[in-house]
C-alpha cells in the first residue's frame, strides 16, 4: 500500500487492545477509504456491508438484512426497523468464531434516511451492547464528512465522544503519486506528475485511471473529453456524494471559482443572489473546509472576523475552466489547446494551488519545518496610499520573526526574472509591509519547476524552493 502508515498504525492498535473500539473513517470520494480499511483487514472481516447511493429506507433495511443473512444468520426473518436489524447483527456477532469480531459499515450516511431512526438504532447497538464487550472493532466510514462529524463525532445523543479512534483520510501527495505511478508502471516525469496534480488533485482513484503508454495530454483527454468520458461527470457525482444537499455548496464553490484569491463572507453573499441564512452559509463553508474543497485564511494583522475562503479544489477549478462548457465536438481538446493561452494562463494558478497544498514541503525546504509558523495569503485593493491593489498567494508568518512571501511560477525551464517582474516584486512588499504593519524582514521566495536562472534581477529573490523539493515525504 502507498502510504497512509499513521492510519494502518492506528487500526492496528484498535485490534491490539483489549477492549471494545469503534473507528470512524471519513474522507472525499474516490480518496481511498475503502481500499484503506479492506487493506488493513486483509479483506476478512466478521460482518461487511455497505449502504446505497439513493436507497431509501425500506431499500437500505433490505439491503442491510441480506447482508447478515448472507454473512451467517441464514434463517433470521426480514426486519421490521433499525433496532431489529442490528438485533440481528448482534446474533451474528454473538455466534462467530472470530477472536477479534469485525465490523465494516461503509458509506454509513447513505443508510440514514429521512425519519428512518437509523442514527438511535446504531447508538444503540453500541452503547448497550458492543461498547459493552472486548472483542468488537467496528468501523464506520462514510465520504459525506459533514454528515460524520455531525451524527457521530458530534453527535448530541448516544454516540458523543464514543468514537476511540478518528481517521480523516487525506488525499495523496506528489511523492505519494510519483510512488503510485511507479508501482503502476506508468511512465511520467516530475513536471508531468505536478499537471496531473493540477487536474486530479490526490484523489488516488483517479490516478489509478491513468494508463500507461498514453501521454498525459491523451490520458486527460480520455477521461474528460472523449465520447463517455469517464470523469466528465464527476463534479456532480462528487458534491452529491458529499453534500445530502449539493446545491447551495455548488453555488458556493461557484462563486469562489471566479476570485483567485477567494472572498470574504460579505462578499459570497453580495455574489450569490439567493444567498442563504447567515447560519446556514456559515455551516455550508465549515463542512466545505472540513471536506477539503476551500481553505480559510485570515490576512496578516486581521482577526477571524476578515476570514477570506478560498477554493483550492484541483478538480473543481479544472471543471470550471475546461469541463463545464466543453461541447462534446473536440474529443482531443486537451491536446489541442497545449499552447494556448487559456491553458498556460490556468496552469499558472494550478501550480499556485499545489504549492499551496504542499505548504509544509516549501518549508522543509526553506529549512524552517521545525519553525513555529501561520500560513496565509494576502491581498489589498487600491487605495491613496497604494495606487495599485496586490496580492500574495502565500505568506509564512514565522516565529523566529521572518517573513515568506512566496510567489510560485510554473515554467518549462528555468525562471527568468525580468526588471518589470523584479520592480513589481518589490513594489508588492513594500505594500505588504504598509498594509500589514509588520516589523519583520519580508524574505522573497520563488517556488518553480526548475529554479530561478540566476542573472541581473534575480537578487529580488532571497531563497527558492524548486519542484523536487515539493515531492519530499
Amino acid at each position: 500500500m502507498i502510504g497512509r502508515k499513521k492510519e494502518l498504525e492506528i487500526i492496528k492498535d484498535c485490534m491490539k487492545s483489549d477492549r471494545s473500539r469503534l473507528i470512524v473513517v471519513y474522507g472525499r470520494r474516490r480518496v481511498g477509504k475503502t481500499f484503506l480499511v479492506r487493506e488493513a483487514f486483509n479483506y476478512k472481516f466478521t460482518f461487511t456491508h455497505t449502504g446505497l447511493e439513493d436507497g431509501n429506507f425500506n431499500e437500505q433495511l433490505s439491503a442491510f438484512w441480506r447482508s447478515v443473512k448472507s454473512q451467517g444468520e441464514y434463517n433470521c426473518q426480514r426486519p421490521q426497523n433499525w433496532f431489529e436489524a442490528f438485533d440481528q447483527l448482534k446474533n451474528l456477532i454473538s455466534s462467530s468464531d472470530d477472536k477479534r469480531k469485525t465490523v465494516f459499515i461503509d458509506e454509513l450516511p447513505w443508510m440514514d434516511t429521512r425519519n428512518s431512526g437509523f442514527v438511535m438504532a446504531l447508538s444503540d447497538f453500541w452503547n448497550g451492547w458492543a461498547s459493552a464487550r472486548t472483542d468488537v472493532v467496528m468501523i464506520v466510514c462514510g465520504s459525506a464528512a459533514a454528515w460524520m462529524v455531525k451524527k457521530v463525532l458530534h453527535n448530541r445523543g448516544g454516540l458523543f465522544n464514543r468514537a476511540n479512534r478518528t481517521i480523516c483520510l487525506q488525499p495523496f501527495t506528489l511523492a505519494e503519486c510519483e510512488r503510485y505511478m511507479e508501482s503502476e508502471g506508468v511512465a511520467m516525469d516530475r513536471k508531468d506528475i505536478v499537471s496531473a496534480y493540477m487536474v486530479l488533485g490526490g484523489s488516488p482513484y483517479y490516478w489509478s485511471l491513468l494508463e500507461k503508454g498514453e501521454s498525459l495530454s491523451q490520458n486527460i483527454d480520455r477521461l474528460f473529453f472523449s465520447e463517455g468520458a469517464e470523469l466528465k461527470d464527476e463534479f456532480s457525482k462528487l458534491y452529491r456524494s458529499v453534500f445530502e444537499n449539493p446545491e447551495p455548496y455548488v453555488e458556493i464553490v461557484t462563486a469562489l471559482g471566479t476570485k483567485k484569491a477567494g472572498l470574504t463572507r460579505s462578499e459570497l453573499i453580495a455574489t450569490i443572489p439567493d444567498a442563504k441564512s447567515s447560519g446556514t452559509l456559515t455551516q455550508c463553508l465549515e463542512n466545505l473546509e472540513r471536506s477539503g474543497f476551500i481553505r480559510r485564511y485570515s490576512e496578516p494583522g486581521k482577526t477571524c472576523r476578515g476570514s477570506i475562503y478560498q477554493l483550492v479544489d484541483n478538480l473543481t477549478l479544472f471543471y470550471f475552466r475546461f469541463v463545464r462548457d466543453y461541447n462534446g465536438r473536440d474529443t482531443m481538446h486537451w491536446s489541442h489547446l497545449i499552447r494556448d493561452q487559456k491553458r498556460v494562463s490556468w496552469e499558472g494558478i494550478a501550480f499556485e494551488r499545489v504549492c499551496l497544498l504542499h505548504s509544509w514541503q516549501i518549508k522543509k525546504a526553506l529549512g524552517i519545518s521545525g519553525v513555529a509558523s501561520e500560513e496565509s495569503a494576502w491581498r489589498c485593493l487600491p487605495s491613496p496610499e497604494l495606487a495599485k491593489g496586490a496580492q500574495i498567494d502565500l505568506v509564512i508568518d514565522r516565529a523566529d520573526r521572518v517573513t515568506n512571501l512566496c510567489e510560485m511560477k510554473f515554467a518549462s525551464e528555468q525562471y527568468s526574472i525580468s526588471k518589470d517582474e523584479a520592480d513589481e516584486m518589490r513594489r508588492k512588499t513594500a505594500a505588504f509591509k504598509l498594509s500589514t504593519g509588520t516589523r519583520n524582514p519580508c524574505h522573497v521566495t520563488y517556488v518553480t519547476t526548475y529554479g530561478v536562472q540566476k542573472g541581473k534581477h534575480s537578487s529580488v529573490m532571497q531563497s527558492q524552493v524548486t519542484m523536487d523539493d515539493l515531492f519530499a515525504e
